[in-house]
């Protein structure tokens, strides 16, 4: 009996202390109130531990104890604000790790990416998760704008959080594209490059923000320097103040809004009531938001480890200007303006003039109300807005309004100078040595891979033949062995100029190893 005593006294202490432990490390929640909330039951204390919460954890203070039930709907925000911080977190997490391997010197910076990639455990996939999800950031906060923008979300005492979102927009879209150069390629040192140059055209100080941006007139070890701080320092300090400032609006002073059609709609009072009415932060959203982390986690690592790969061209080179070069896809619509004149006028004052109008949305709308068919002008606006977007994004794309020669088009589709392209994919064994002529070689009599990519060679040969672009042509694909495990691949087509009559000649030399990447 009495060693009866001793063991329930022992497993009672024991209890007390975990649930002592556990009650600091959850800031009041014991254990009892633990299995609770995992069980959906009400609180086992009075007063409500699971509201203590929000007073004596520095993490869950910033957020109320308790939400209107439809301001929680899935379907009325998407959680596109909270996907964005997010975004936000991964970037910052995956950021400081990648910063223990990359040296921000024009020197070393593509090399430490090669030895991330190649010698550091996991060190691709962590790279693809933080280039995955810096577009997933883009992505998600400008359809955040999108939403707060159709539902009428930034009227009244949310203006100034309308504010900070734009501001907040810039923010993120500078901070993926300062972290684009730093990879120090091909297609990261062109685009830059590209980017700034805009800089240069805006009216009195192009000049000074060009140099200011590059550090010398051409990007070199300056304007990595720059931009390496601008990404790890400055922007994301900047954006921790407007996330701050922005989420303090939203979760303490107005909340998030409800949807329009149950302030402004015809619902009846017990569906406003039910509407309106108040869920716990702990354990409802908590666990739903659990569930959404863990969610994201596993698309972008999954994502990160299947198909998805952040590109690395070769080394840059300033003295190489690759034939396709284009701005991130976040920029292409400014790409596409650039195409439609004045590089003045399209490439600084209508962007200055979009973000100033994005700015004044609150003051420029004066219309109270929220719903979408009682404010037809602004929806219209809105989706015309994005139509437009969409279109100069498509206009952006490298082959829309620039004119390449048929000859230089096709071998470039073929092999391009950065990336893989169907004729690197082709296996070392397959291709074949020997001399293979467009209207003479039967793709069926060669081997599979080079097959395709032989008889691609020749459609795209013969419709441009048949366009007039390529006057008496010819056109062959030449396998020669060159080294040991090595051998050399050139597409070569030749054609009669119709405004000189010279003979000219297009082809590109492709040395391809047995052991080289076809993917």
């Amino acid at each position: 009996m009495i060693r009866s005593l001793n063991t329930q006294d022992w497993r009672h202490k024991t209890l007390e202390m975990l649930d002592q432990r556990v009650r600091i490390i959850t800031a009041g929640l014991g254990l009892n109130e633990l299995r609770a909330i995992l069980r959906g039951d009400p609180p086992t204390e009075r007063p409500n531990p699971r509201y203590r919460v929000h007073t004596t954890s520095f993490l869950f203070h910033i957020r109320p104890r308790y939400y209107q039930k439809a301001s929680t709907w899935f379907t009325h925000t998407f959680r596109l604000g909270f996907f964005s911080t997010f975004f936000f977190i991964v970037e910052v997490i995956t950021g400081i790790i990648l910063m223990v391997y990359y040296v921000p010197s024009s020197a070393e910076a593509y090399q430490s990416i090669l030895r991330l990639e190649s010698e550091v455990p996991f060190g691709s996939l962590l790279r693809d998760i933080h280039r995955l999800g810096a577009e997933g950031m883009v992505a998600f906060v400008a359809l955040h704008m999108l939403r707060t923008y159709l539902t009428g979300s930034y009227k009244k005492e949310r203006s100034f959080t309308w504010l900070t979102g734009v501001v907040l927009l810039l923010i993120t879209l500078f901070l993926s594209f300062s972290g684009y150069l730093l990879p120090w390629d091909q297609l990261a040192y062109w685009a830059v490059t590209i980017g700034t140059s805009m800089a240069d055209k805006a009216p009195l100080i192009g000049t000074e923000l060009n140099l200011l941006l590059r550090g010398a007139p051409d990007i070199g070890a300056d304007g990595l320097l720059r931009f390496y701080l601008l990404h790890v320092v400055f922007l994301p300090l900047a954006a921790i103040l407007l996330i701050s400032v922005h989420y303090y609006k939203v979760s303490r002073e107005h909340g998030i809004s409800l949807p329009a059609r149950v302030e402004e709609g015809d619902l009846s009072p017990e569906e406003k009531k039910e509407a309106t009415r108040r869920i716990d932060f702990i354990p409802e959203l908590l666990t739903h938001e659990v569930f959404l982390v863990s969610l994201g986690l596993f698309i972008l690592v999954v994502a990160s480890a299947t198909f998805y790969d952040a590109p690395l061209e070769h080394h840059s080179d300033p003295q190489r200007t690759p034939l396709d070069t284009e701005a991130p896809w976040y920029f292409l619509w400014l790409q596409g303006l650039l195409k439609l004149g004045d590089p003045v006028l399209m490439g600084v004052i209508v962007p200055t003039l979009f973000f100033a109008l994005l700015f004044a949305v609150p003051y420029i709308d004066r219309n109270p109300h929220r719903l979408a068919r009682k404010r037809p002008i602004a929806i219209f606006l809105g989706l015309v807005t994005v139509v437009v977007l969409a279109v100069l994004t498509y206009m952006g794309t490298p082959g829309y309004g620039i004119e390449t020669p048929a000859a230089t088009r096709i071998i470039q589709d073929l092999a391009p100078e950065e990336g893989i392209g169907p004729l690197r994919a082709i296996p070392f064994d397959q291709l074949v040595p020997g001399v293979y002529e467009v209207g003479k070689t039967d793709p069926q009599e060669l081997p599979p891979e080079l097959g395709r990519v032989f008889a691609t060679f020749s459609e795209r040969v013969s419709e441009a033949a048949a366009q007039g672009k390529l006057p008496e042509v010819q056109a062959v694909i030449v396998i020669e062995d060159w080294q040991a495990d090595l051998r050399k691949v050139t597409p070569r087509i030749l054609w009669t100029d119709p405004q000189s009559g010279e003979r000219k000649t297009y082809e590109r030399h492709i040395f391809l190893h047995r052991d080289r990447p076809r993917k």
